[in-house]
């Protein structure tokens, strides 16, 4: 599957129009999240009910519930792979303890995530595929997610060689447990919305 450009080609910008980036980021309006991906600014809304359900309850369903079982586990954390400079928010992170075993003072996540979950949408799957997977392995997050609660689909990947590697596709009513979390068995019905509500929403 084309997971976007190699993790070679993040591209280098001048330190002007770095600082100026980060400071537009801040300034965006209250109810958009924001990202500066390959030197650009990316913005989207609040993300449906759909979405929010997929995440909410996954979450809940992984380890990471106040530090225990090893995992920190966070909604949308602002992850700085260079400090404001290359700024993603994912859906979903986690974090080994061991790796992180503090939080950052303010609202940037310096540390590189060992998983990442984006749970994707028509106006962001593009961008999550294409151009969001490839940071991710140039920076060398060690698993990735991507769920899609409205094909009610979970697609798992782990980092090789720089390259992502599909280690499982998954659909509906499937029970599974996949790296780094195969101790958890994971009901993805639990995670959509019931068909009907879809359709009518």
């Amino acid at each position: 599957m084309n997971l976007g450009q190699s993790a070679g080609e993040v591209r280098e910008m001048p330190a002007v129009t770095r600082s100026a980036l980060y400071r537009s980021l801040e300034a965006l309006p209250e109810g958009l999240t924001g990202e500066i991906l390959n030197g650009q600014i990316h913005a989207q809304s609040r993300p449906s009910g759909a979405h929010v359900k997929a995440g909410s309850l996954l979450g809940r369903k992984l380890p990471g519930n106040g530090g225990l079982d090893g995992w920190w586990i966070l909604d949308e954390p602002e992850v700085h792979f260079v400090r404001n400079i290359e700024v993603a928010v994912p859906d979903l992170a986690g974090w080994r303890c061991e790796r992180m075993p503090y939080f950052p003072e303010d609202q940037r996540f310096d540390v590189v995530p060992d998983w990442i979950c984006e749970i994707l949408s028509p106006s962001t799957a593009s961008r999550d595929r294409e151009v969001k997977m490839p940071l991710y392995a140039h920076y060398g997050v060690h698993y990735a997610w991507l769920i899609d609660p409205v094909k009610r689909t979970l697609e798992t990947y782990r980092l090789a060689a720089d390259a992502w590697i599909e280690t499982g596709r998954f659909a509906a009513a499937d029970r599974v447990a996949v790296p780094p979390f195969e101790a958890v068995s994971l009901d993805l019905e639990a995670l959509w919305l019931p068909q009907d509500e879809q359709l009518s929403g």
